[in-house]
């Protein structure tokens, strides 16, 4: 199986999305994580998914625009969806 380039779309569950984006990365896919509809809550459960990202090297971005996490317009956003091989929605 060849590694494929994928994007996680955290468009419902931040939470879960980080969970998926980062464990795709143990079969050695490239993952974007992008989120979606509003900013990343500081809950405990997200922060402990946030340190998980870090140790995964995946360094998400936000449709968001003032959030501490790099920002993707929509350009951008079109960008990596054409370039992805697949696209999870969450």
């Amino acid at each position: 199986m060849s590694n494929k380039n994928l994007v996680v779309l955290a468009r419902r569950d931040h939470a879960e999305a980080m969970r998926v984006a980062a464990g795709l990365t143990i079969a050695g896919h490239g993952v974007r994580l992008i989120f979606m509809r509003g900013p990343v809550e500081e809950s405990a459960e997200n922060i402990e998914q946030a340190e998980t990202l870090e140790l995964c090297d995946i360094e998400p971005e936000t449709t968001v625009p003032g959030q501490e996490i790099q920002y993707i317009d929509s350009a951008g956003l079109s960008l990596a969806l054409l370039k992805a091989d697949s696209v999870i929605n969450l």
